[in-house]
């Protein structure tokens, strides 16, 4: 054979090797990944070279079917983003324009497009500021992108990328930052041919007015008890250039929130996203802060123990436990105190009893020297004494070397 025969074959056989396809799977990186770039916020990968984040970025743009735009900022000049100064016929009349680079006229002639930030991190301070109005404003030079354009950026850590500098603070505040990490059935299954797909959230319109309303009523009312983490950029350089909280940031978790409730994704999914955007600290307080919302009010637990509807996991259960055990010592009443012993059984015969110990002996400890132990008592009794005697056995397990002398 002669050697372009060997070079079709070869061709050939790139092809082959090149040639995938999709399938839906649940990959919650990707679904976070997908529905920030769906409610039209900038998107930063974080991860070690190699991890896929190049690949996912070309799968997504092909599954969502938008043209793929790769910038590599850090071999870039300031005004590739700025815009090079172009002087006119009469400048002192009509100024001196900033015109903007090839990719970006190529990505508002198509009206829609993925723009790919690649190598962020190996971007230098002054390119990085070029990028804030690219970023937030959508503006390179004096050219307007369109709005069906969405901004995805890719980084390596500092320690693992060539010649790498930390984000400016001012740039890491405009992403949500989310965190790549390569999944080995994921890498097993694409590597033979089929990868994930990315899928456009499912929103429902239904939905819509009444996410906006929850996501502001949950952010607000987050920030009105924590006050102190509206604005906290924090002391360490590297923190500076993650996901740090500021009113900018909160209005992404905002977003972020009503495009997650509008489209009921999971808790895991929700919790990378609002994570991303305002830090893990404050966004898994707020996630906490949902979680309590989410509670069932403890008066109806009280008013109706029989079909009472306790949450199934555990721990949101044992809130909701002592929340009714809060609500009957804040007005001690028979009634009410034999009520909350009646949502105790309810959650005995609906739930783990173990969950119980904690509510029933601060339940009992409520009782007046009047009152009359209720039968239901009978029914959980056996469960504290449990309790009890395993905790005097840890005790004297504890307690005994120490009375013999040795350790």
């Amino acid at each position: 054979m002669t050697s372009s025969t060997q070079l079709t074959l070869a061709d050939d056989l790139l092809t082959l090797l090149r040639t995938s396809t999709t399938e839906p799977r649940p990959d919650d990186q990707l679904e976070a990944l997908t529905l920030a770039v769906a409610a039209d916020l900038p998107v930063l990968l974080w991860g070690e070279p190699g991890i896929g984040k190049t690949a996912a970025l070309t799968q997504l743009a092909a599954s969502l079917d938008l043209p793929l735009t790769t910038v590599i900022a850090s071999v870039h000049e300031p005004t590739d983003f700025s815009g090079l100064p172009i002087v006119g016929d009469d400048p002192a009349a009509q100024g001196v324009p900033m015109a903007p680079p090839q990719w970006a006229v190529q990505l508002v002639r198509a009206g829609r497009g993925l723009l790919f930030l690649d190598e962020l991190s190996t971007a230098t301070p002054a390119v990085q500021a070029a990028l804030l109005r690219v970023v937030l404003e959508r503006r390179v030079g004096a050219l307007q992108l369109p709005p069906g354009v969405r901004i995805v950026a890719a980084a390596n850590p500092r320690a693992s990328a060539a010649d790498g500098w930390e984000l400016s603070p001012p740039l890491a505040n405009r992403f949500v930052h989310l965190y790549w990490v390569h999944d080995q059935d994921v890498v097993v299954r694409g590597l033979g041919g089929v990868w994930p797909r990315a899928e456009l959230p499912l929103l429902r319109p239904e939905r819509l007015p009444e996410a906006v309303a929850f996501a502001r009523r949950v952010v607000c009312g987050f920030l009105k008890a924590r006050p102190t983490l509206i604005h906290r950029l924090p002391s360490s350089e590297t923190r500076r250039g993650g996901a740090w909280p500021s009113p900018r940031s909160w209005e992404t978790a905002l977003t972020l929130l009503a495009f997650g409730t509008a489209a009921a994704v999971s808790r895991e999914v929700l919790a990378l996203l609002v994570r991303g955007a305002v830090g893990d600290g404050p966004g898994l307080e707020l996630l906490a802060h949902l979680d309590r919302m989410d509670l069932p009010d403890p008066e109806s637990l009280l008013s109706d123990p029989a079909s009472a509807e306790l949450p199934e996991r555990g721990d949101l259960r044992q809130a909701a436990l002592e929340a009714v055990v809060a609500a009957v010592g804040a007005r001690p009443e028979r009634d009410r105190w034999e009520a909350g012993w009646a949502v105790l059984v309810r959650a005995l015969e609906t739930g783990a009893p173990d969950l119980l110990v904690a509510p029933a002996k601060a339940l009992a400890s409520l009782r007046r020297d009047d009152w009359e132990v209720p039968h239901a008592v009978d029914r959980l009794a056996a469960i504290v004494g449990i309790a009890d005697r395993a905790d005097r056995s840890v005790e004297r397990a504890v307690a005994g070397p120490v009375q013999g002398g040795h350790r």
